[in-house]
């Protein structure tokens, strides 16, 4: 089957009946129920878009011939990069950025790893023939992916194998001739109960100790597989119009604990079966890191571009667009802007065919954005709010438009300088959406961790970064001074 549409998408999820649960109760039909089946209908236009916009999105798969997604491709030459990229922009772009995990993200990953397959044979070489099959299978079928990277946040301090409880973070507890056995629990799974399929992932930050090899590990599901449960935190999807709401009504990704009761995990879908040094290496060694985070500074990048878009549209509206210190807010996100355009061409024009063949962006642009958007993200939402002001809390609901009593009221004492009410109270129901709502709080959270920890990233880049030459260098000037020549007044 080749890229799929949002129909197939939706039809799959129903067949599946994935074992779901939110508000205390199991999920009948996450297509349907009222905190999932709005974003399960913003995926199913993702996919739709795909075939829309066919000569941007898709691709011919070297082995079947079919029309395939374009974020699965292996990229050969920097034009292909550039082409994956403008695809990761069209699926942004229909949410303002505002979705993390649109199938793309995860879809780099496996292309990654399945074409680095000789790195998962130092396990075993079936592994290496898994990751290549699985890349190929998520390829020609276009599989959605949830996935999930961390253990359960008790007692930090402490190694998986020294918590209380050695079975709360999922682990293998038996080997047989089927397959690994796993018992336990995983974070964080975003839109765990609606999607096809989860890859439990080594954590891409926290390294792991030998004495946890039994947490270490990697490999590929159906989320209906027998033994699997998806525990989805409140939805923030009010139930709300998308006039009243038109973030959190449409792209509510839900975000789950992923329950694994003794289950099974057959040998063909393991690529790592219980070691901590292949784990460590997996994201950096197959540069699955690199594709990913081409995908999260594409995503970035528009994300910027629309909140840029919503405080200039406020400025506009209200007429602040003629005070210094509003431009001076304002230009500060279209910096932001302009160098996450600057970190993404880098990345791309500098990009070389790395070992396994695959043309792959330069990482230290990638890495400079990925530590560094998170905190600008939460300095773009504060500018909206500063410059929102008191509007983000005079937002009537679009019922009171319409109301017979008040609705003339409403529409005469909301109007901006430049827009009716009616126009303004929308614009600021978008803007309360991303900066106050639930939904907003949740965004900027996830940006702030969504590599981990800023702190610790902020140290992994800082012990990974090249300082020789720039210490050099103020040594060779110091050098100078020590010389003859240096005083220039003889001159």
């Amino acid at each position: 089957m080749p890229a799929r549409t949002g129909e197939q998408y939706i039809n799959g999820l129903k067949r599946a009946n994935n074992n779901v649960w939110i508000h205390g109760k199991r999920v009948t039909d996450v297509t349907e129920h009222p905190a999932l089946r709005n974003v399960v209908r913003s995926i199913a236009n993702l996919f739709d878009l795909q075939h829309e916009k066919a000569e941007k999105m898709l691709y011919t798969s070297d082995t079947t011939g079919d029309k395939v997604g374009l974020s699965f491709i292996a990229p050969k030459t920097k034009d292909d990069l550039i082409a994956r990229r403008e695809m990761f922009t069209e699926w942004a772009r229909y949410t303002g950025g505002m979705m993390g995990r649109t199938p793309d993200y995860l879809n780099t990953s496996i292309m990654a790893f399945g074409t680095a397959d000789s790195f998962f044979a130092q396990g075993d070489p079936m592994f290496a023939e898994n990751a290549r099959n699985y890349y190929h299978y998520c390829r020609e079928k276009d599989v959605s992916l949830t996935h999930t990277l961390i253990h359960p946040q008790t007692n930090r301090s402490k190694k998986q194998s020294e918590q209380k409880d050695p079975y709360l973070s999922a682990r293998i507890v038996e080997k047989n001739k089927e397959g690994i056995v796993i018992k336990g629990a995983r974070l964080l799974a975003t839109l765990g109960g609606v999607t096809d399929e989860i890859v439990v992932f080594p954590s891409t930050l926290n390294k792991a100790a030998t004495e946890d090899d039994p947490y270490a590990m990697a490999f590929a599901i159906p989320n209906n597989t027998e033994g699997l449960k998806f525990l989805c935190r409140e939805s923030f999807d009010q139930g709300r119009n998308q006039w009243d709401h038109p973030l959190s009504s449409r792209f509510e990704e839900s975000d789950a604990i992923v329950v694994f009761d003794n289950v099974l995990v057959p040998w063909d879908r393991v690529f790592v079966g219980g070691s901590s040094d292949i784990c460590n290496r997996t994201y950096v060694e197959t540069n699955a890191i690199v594709h990913m985070a081409h995908q999260v500074v594409a995503k970035n990048t528009v994300k910027t571009e629309f909140v840029l878009g919503i405080i200039l549209s406020i400025m506009d509206a209200i007429g602040i667009d003629v005070f210094p210190h509003v431009k001076e807010k304002a230009s500060e996100v279209m910096l932001i802007l302009e160098t996450m355009k600057s970190h993404l061409f880098r990345a791309e024009q500098y990009a070389a065919l790395d070992a396994y063949g695959n043309m792959t962006p330069d990482f230290a642009p990638l890495n400079a954005a990925r530590n560094w958007f998170p905190k600008m993200y939460q300095r773009m939402v504060e500018i909206v709010r500063i410059l929102g002001a008191s509007g983000l809390m005079g937002i009537p609901t679009e019922a009171d438009f319409e109301a017979e009593d008040i609705g003339e009221l409403v529409h005469r004492y909301t109007q901006a300088a430049n827009i009716n009410g009616y126009e303004r109270v929308q614009l600021f129901r978008l803007a309360w959406d991303v900066c106050m709502s639930s939904f907003g709080g949740r965004q900027a959270l996830y940006e702030y961790y969504f590599f981990g920890d800023p702190a610790r990233m902020s140290n992994i880049y800082y012990d990974g970064f090249n300082k020789e030459p720039y210490k050099q260098m103020v040594q060779e000037f110091l050098n100078r001074l020590k010389t003859p020549d240096h005083n220039y007044a003889r001159i």
